[in-house]
């Protein structure tokens, strides 16, 4: 069985054992969410892909009405939806200046809670349709150097390729036939208004991290290899606390 296959299968299990009615995909232009609602439309059963722009770049707001366009074309069971963000978030923003002052109006915990705007209405969804919010996070990001936001894009019910590897994503992807111009765009997080990527944030490539996933301890690695091994390792060491279960202080209760 391919991967493609298994993690459909997978998918429509999980909603069979919970009862569930319906998946709800956040869809931002990126390639990671556009093979996880490619994916969640194979299932057959109804999907919601939603595009929440906040203050967002045009080309990235071009692709993924595109990619929607794309699947409800194919795929009659899903369900293209559109939520612009901007003036509720623009609002939540005024209101921190103004009522707790400008010390909390750190731009990192700004980008951050536009993710988790993102996250509740993606909940707001799922729950009105009895489904479940799926997550577009892969392995390296999930699970290597913690690349998303807590409770926010990391705020999800399921992870269908949170197994898979950046470069196994890009297979994925040539394998559906999505659109060459998602394949070939620059990753990033659609968080800043400046149009950084993924890689400007992380200061590697994600092949680069792979590659440090995969040889913690390598024999002679040439200056490079060093300088990323010490990036993922830093990332990675740094966000235990999104990668980790919550801790929970365990009380010896007198008997």
């Amino acid at each position: 069985m391919n991967i493609q296959t298994q993690i459909v299968t997978w998918i429509q299990d999980y909603l069979n054992k919970h009862q569930l009615k319906s998946l709800v995909v956040g869809v931002s232009g990126g390639i990671d969410s556009a093979v996880v609602s490619a994916l969640c439309a194979q299932t057959g059963v109804p999907v919601y892909a939603v595009s929440m722009p906040i203050r967002q770049n045009v080309v990235e707001n071009l692709r993924a009405q595109a990619h929607i366009s794309w699947l409800t074309d194919r795929y009659p069971n899903v369900t293209g939806l559109y939520i612009n963000l901007t003036d509720t978030f623009d609002s939540f923003s005024k209101e921190v200046e103004q009522s707790l002052g400008s010390e909390f109006t750190s731009n990192l915990a700004f980008a951050n809670s536009r993710s988790r705007f993102r996250m509740i209405t993606l909940y707001q969804i799922a729950q009105s349709k009895q489904g479940i919010v799926v997550g577009t996070g892969n392995r390296v990001e999930d699970f290597g150097v913690g690349f998303y936001t807590k409770w926010g894009d990391g705020g999800v019910d399921i992870s269908p390729i949170g197994d898979l590897y950046k470069s196994e994503v890009y297979a994925l992807a040539r394998e559906l036939g999505l659109n060459q111009g998602i394949i070939d765009a620059a990753p990033t997080d659609g968080l800043w208004d400046d149009g950084r990527t993924d890689g400007d944030q992380l200061c590697a490539s994600y092949d680069e991290l792979e590659w440090a996933m995969e040889n913690p301890n390598p024999q002679n690695p040439t200056p490079r290899q060093q300088e990323v091994l010490t990036i993922y390792n830093r990332f990675h060491t740094a966000n235990q606390h999104k990668m980790q279960p919550i801790p929970v202080c365990i009380i010896e209760k007198d008997k």
